[in-house]
């Protein structure tokens, strides 16, 4: 078959990529179309992508004013519905906030849609700016989020069919879209193996993140302020200056690293913590599983499907650094050999989420509906 991947941006590198690098690598013959890509973006990761051919939109190619896509938003329909894919036996969307799933397809082309998330400004999620503080903006926001509400529900018809990254997911394109959806995991990069389940000399806890406002990383440098506990955060993004501005001594900003160096830090570390809110699955926690990390979560979200409390790992109940100090505090008061446990726990838990079984589960999908 002719594939063509299409994924909404390539400006960032989170979960969303992660998913399309492991698509690619299934089908290295696909083609990969998205609206804007900018390679020097994507930072450590950038060598992953450099030598595919992308096929940008014509947005994209606009010098500078792709750089301003929130306030251009109106401009999505056209931007998906410009593309050509008569040429292509399957095409595989990968979908989130830009809403690449709206591409128009027509028979005897195959349009799989694999659904990050539906867009979190549109169904009153939290999202990474608080474009309603100003009310100019609130204004023309919500006319603007009406129409495109509207093409994101008729877009929704065009796909043949639909997979999504966890069940939390799934609720939501039953809820918004009225359409059924398939499960598949997102693959987690995790060490082949895992044997070394002693205690480490080092005492620190860690976080992987965007650093924007509806991860709450706030949290988590609140309650190692209160609790005097080393925080070491990875990652950057527009959040990052307040963030340092309310940080205390023992919070540690390591910014964007590549996977050698995150594993290094990882090796070292007593547990994640994450304070993400209506995270739909939650990538970055499970890699730390596999890494022998128990998590300590913030219960919203695809989370709970992860993370068991008590088991191998803990789940806060409110956004408050109180809730998660107390549940540091519970780790901290584990006998050895029950954090020994919880941390063989974590790590088989991420072992159901490897690139392999999602190979597998892809395949067997498009093998019995395209």
């Amino acid at each position: 078959m002719k594939i063509a991947l299409v994924h909404d941006q390539l400006r960032e590198f989170g979960g969303a990529e992660r998913v399309l690098v492991a698509l690619k690598k299934i089908f290295p013959e696909a083609d990969v179309y998205t609206s804007t890509y900018d390679n020097n973006s994507l930072g450590a990761h950038k060598d992953i992508i450099k030598n595919w051919h992308v096929r940008t939109s014509w947005f994209g190619k606009i010098p500078v004013v792709n750089r301003f896509y929130s306030p251009l938003r109106f401009l999505t329909p056209l931007i998906w519905e410009s593309f050509d894919f008569s040429k292509y036996d399957l095409v595989i969307s990968s979908s989130g906030s830009w809403m690449c799933k709206g591409i128009k397809t027509q028979k005897p082309t195959v349009h799989i849609a694999y659904i990050h998330h539906p867009p979190r400004y549109l169904y009153g999620y939290e999202t990474a700016i608080e474009w309603q503080k100003y009310w100019p903006i609130k204004v023309y926001g919500t006319i603007l989020n009406h129409f495109l509400r509207i093409w994101d529900f008729n877009s929704s018809k065009r796909a043949d069919y639909y997979i999504v990254n966890s069940e939390e997911t799934k609720k939501r394109i039953e809820k918004f879209y009225r359409r059924d959806a398939a499960v598949i995991y997102p693959p987690v990069d995790i060490p082949n193996s895992f044997e070394n389940w002693k205690l480490k000399t080092k005492n620190y806890y860690i976080t992987v993140s965007r650093l924007a406002r509806a991860k709450h990383v706030d949290i988590l440098v609140k309650a190692s302020n209160e609790y005097k506990f080393h925080l070491k955060i990875v990652g950057s993004g527009r959040d990052e200056k307040y963030l340092r501005s309310i940080a205390g001594p023992a919070v540690e900003f390591l910014g964007n690293v590549n996977d050698k160096q995150l594993i290094n830090v990882y090796q070292n570390a007593r547990a994640f913590l994450f304070s993400s809110v209506d995270e739909e699955f939650g990538i970055a926690p499970v890699e730390a599983m596999g890494h022998g990390l128990p998590v300590i979560a913030y219960k919203s979200g695809g989370l709970p499907e992860t993370v068991c409390d008590g088991v191998n790992g803990y789940l806060f109940d409110q956004l408050s650094p109180e809730s998660l100090i107390e549940k540091v505090k519970n780790l901290e008061s584990l006998p050895t050999d029950k954090y020994l446990a919880m941390k063989k726990a974590a790590r088989k838990t991420a072992e159901q989420f490897t690139y392999d079984k999602f190979k597998k589960r892809i395949l067997e999908f498009i093998d019995s509906y395209a």
